[in-house]
């Protein structure tokens, strides 16, 4: 990484921490190669080395895969561990060319906790979500940091790594727009800024299917009446209203089968299970699929609020039991007919201390919610460049988290990774934990509640078909 000429003890340090970085981003393609691979990675190679794409994920990350040709998960997980260690280092180098030697390291520290750096190595959307968005964070920070505007060839690359951000993920978008939009110096108030923020939001949602179908090819695959057949027979199940497109015994089949769960929509989606009560929503147009929801919110909007609350604690990990599924990266690699194994034993030690390390608070993602809102509040008026920065990604953490309450259908821990990496580069940026009340009695709520459901609530099934019930 490129900066700038070496002449004084803060340069020399910067030098020594993008150093340690590179050689950190080094080892850990080494323990890791050549990457660990899930069920939907599977999918999207396939898809990349047949050329035939869909858009139940966002065909960019397939797309971007068959440039590699039949190399395997190995060219993907160094463009993310590259990216991932890029926008570290860069923030790292740019804090101790200011002065702040413990800062750079604690930087450092934070890309190394398991669970993060545990989820990076598998090749994901969400991950390859994540090493553009620190990327790009990594060369904005490493100019403003030190009081320097971001040069034109900067910008060039940033560009580029947001707009591949957005369209690797369907939801990133809530992630991205608002960081972007925080990011730059015009128009001073921020929150016109947030404005921008939620009309470039819905913009993007608006291009979004026009790009994956015409630009990147991908086939329709229903995937976008996958929320509202969750939402309606969440609101159906609790209500037993027909209107919301399902006869009442196919209501009461549901409900008795245990067709909605908090934690996802999958069995909703499962031939075996619920997917025939579901038929008739999966018929309809879209429009007409969403206009139902809408009406259905309107006359129910307590049993919305309880489906989707109960939703959002799942994916949050709050009020929910202890091992709740989902959170640890994986040990091993998806079975798959590509021969694709998983990395060494190195690894697998890596992957077991992230697992235990999951179950600690840090790795609830309600606790990262409090403290990008606690974030917010402390840089709310910050004009120094590192409390500007460090908004932009509470900010865009806040919003991120905030999708899940109204867009979300499952509650697996990756899509929180970007969250945990905001809010800790942002809290490290700020240098200290202001002394509110308020925040310390959020968190001692979040702390408690989710201490009690652990100790309290009898262990979940750990697998896949048991979550399905």
């Amino acid at each position: 990484m490129a900066i700038g000429p070496v002449t004084t003890g803060l340069d020399r340090r910067a030098v020594r921490c993008a150093m340690a970085a590179t050689l950190l981003c080094l080892l850990a393609l080494a323990v890791f190669w050549p990457g660990y691979v899930a069920y939907d990675s599977v999918t999207q190679y396939r898809q990349a080395l047949t050329g035939r794409y869909d858009d139940w994920h966002p065909p960019a990350m397939a797309r971007l895969w068959s440039l590699f040709g039949d190399a395997g998960p190995g060219p993907m997980l160094v463009v993310q561990m590259a990216l991932y260690w890029l926008g570290f280092g860069l923030l790292a180098a740019a804090l101790a060319a200011g002065g702040r030697g413990r800062a750079a390291v604690a930087l450092l520290i934070a890309a190394l906790w398991p669970p993060l750096l545990g989820w990076q190595a598998v090749v994901l959307k969400d991950t390859q979500m994540l090493g553009p968005l620190l990327g790009a964070v990594g060369i904005v920070g490493w100019w403003r940091l030190r009081d320097r505007p971001v040069p034109p060839a900067g910008r060039a690359l940033i560009v580029p790594l947001l707009v591949y951000a957005v369209l690797v993920r369907a939801n990133a978008v809530f992630a991205v727009v608002p960081l972007a939009a925080m990011l730059v110096h015009r128009p001073r108030r921020w929150s016109l800024r947030l404005g921008i923020a939620l009309a470039g939001i819905v913009l993007a949602i608006g291009v979004s299917g026009p790009i994956n179908h015409r630009l990147f090819g991908g086939a329709p695959s229903g995937v976008e009446r996958t929320q509202a057949i969750y939402d309606l027979a969440g609101i159906g199940v609790r209500t037993r209203d027909p209107r919301v497109g399902m006869p009442a015994a196919a209501l009461a089949g549901m409900a008795a089968k245990g067709c909605v769960r908090p934690f996802f929509w999958d069995p909703l989606g499962e031939p075996a299970r619920c997917a025939a009560e579901v038929d008739g929503l999966r018929a309809m147009p879209v429009a007409q699929l969403y206009g139902t929801l809408a009406a259905a919110i309107v006359r129910h909007p307590l049993a919305y609020a309880a489906h989707r609350l109960a939703h959002l604690n799942s994916t949050g990990r709050w009020l929910v039991p202890l091992h709740w599924f989902g959170a640890a990266p994986p040990e091993g690699s998806e079975a798959n007919d590509f021969g694709f194994g998983a990395p060494g034993p190195a690894a697998w030690y890596w992957q077991r201390l992230a697992g235990w390390l999951v179950e600690t608070p840090p790795g609830w993602p309600v606790l990262w919610l409090v403290l990008a809102a606690g974030g917010v509040a402390a840089t709310i008026r910050a004009r120094d460049a590192a409390g500007q920065l460090a908004r932009a990604l509470f900010v865009s953490a806040l919003t991120l988290e905030a999708s899940f309450a109204a867009i979300s259908i499952a509650s697996d821990l990756r899509y929180h990774v970007w969250t945990m990496a905001a809010v800790a580069i942002g809290w490290v940026l700020v240098g200290s934990v202001p002394r509110s009340r308020l925040l310390r009695a959020v968190l001692a709520v979040a702390l408690l509640g989710g201490t009690g459901a652990r100790l309290l609530l009898p262990e979940a099934p750990q697998s896949y078909h048991g979550m399905l019930g």
